[in-house]
């Protein structure tokens, strides 16, 4: 008998939670300066996109700097942001060629809105620097682990990500009352606050209660934007 497959592959995973997460730290190697409050970003390829400013320590360091960078994805739920995941990404500083500063500030503005964006395009003010990924360290509340660089770098996020988005904002927003009966359901259990958690291609995660988490898998992964679509009612139908 085949079964469904559960769970996102750990790669494509890890990169749809990056693709969402903004930095929040970053501490250097060896240097003994405490960790450091971090804005910026995360690019198409998975790399850690910086704004540094003028003062502060990786501003003037050089290239080639190895640094860890704390990457963190939340879901706003009932007005409350709750964390998702805690990514820590390690890896070596570059320069972002000024040929690509205006590619890099749009892929990191949603997650950066800073008006130093504008003055790191035209330059000589804020730096934009990019980590060269060595390896990413993953805490998702259930699972933990490490990707090295060939498997987070080579894989991406899921490719039905920003409808997925937009659709469990607007369950959660909504549709509480179905979602309560579907995780009813699926638990045999009375629920009471019930939060649509994740969506993807290969299922959905229902959150019932805090550290309790709910996967449903899809039949067969799906495709297009009208399959997750018709997956989502169903589960929220039945």
């Amino acid at each position: 008998m085949r079964h469904p497959v559960t769970a996102v592959p750990v790669p494509e995973r890890v990169r749809t939670l990056a693709a969402l997460a903004a930095p929040t730290h970053v501490s250097v190697a060896g240097s003994g300066v405490p960790a450091s409050a971090a804005r910026g970003g995360v690019d198409g390829r998975g790399r850690p996109v910086l704004l540094v400013k003028r003062g502060e320590t990786l501003y003037a360091a050089p290239a080639e700097t190895l640094v860890t960078v704390d990457l963190t994805a939340i879901r706003e739920v009932g007005g409350v942001e709750r964390p998702r995941a805690l990514l820590k990404v390690r890896g070596w500083t570059q320069p972002v060629p000024a040929a690509e500063t205006r590619a890099a500030a749009v892929a990191i503005a949603e997650a950066c809105p800073d008006e130093d964006l504008f003055a790191a395009v035209e330059g000589g003010g804020p730096a934009l620097l990019r980590v060269d990924v060595c390896h990413v360290i993953y805490l998702t509340g259930q699972e933990s682990g490490v990707l090295d660089a060939e498997s987070y770098l080579a894989s991406a996020p899921d490719p039905l990500l920003p409808l997925a988005e937009r659709m469990v904002r607007h369950v959660n927003e909504s549709h509480a009352a179905q979602l309560r009966e579907a995780a009813e359901r699926l638990t045999g259990e009375p629920a009471q606050e019930v939060w649509l958690w994740e969506l993807d291609r290969y299922g959905a995660t229902l959150r019932p209660g805090p550290g309790h988490l709910v996967r449903v898998p899809w039949p067969a992964p799906v495709a297009t934007p009208a399959a997750l679509e018709r997956a989502l009612a169903c589960l929220l139908s039945q």
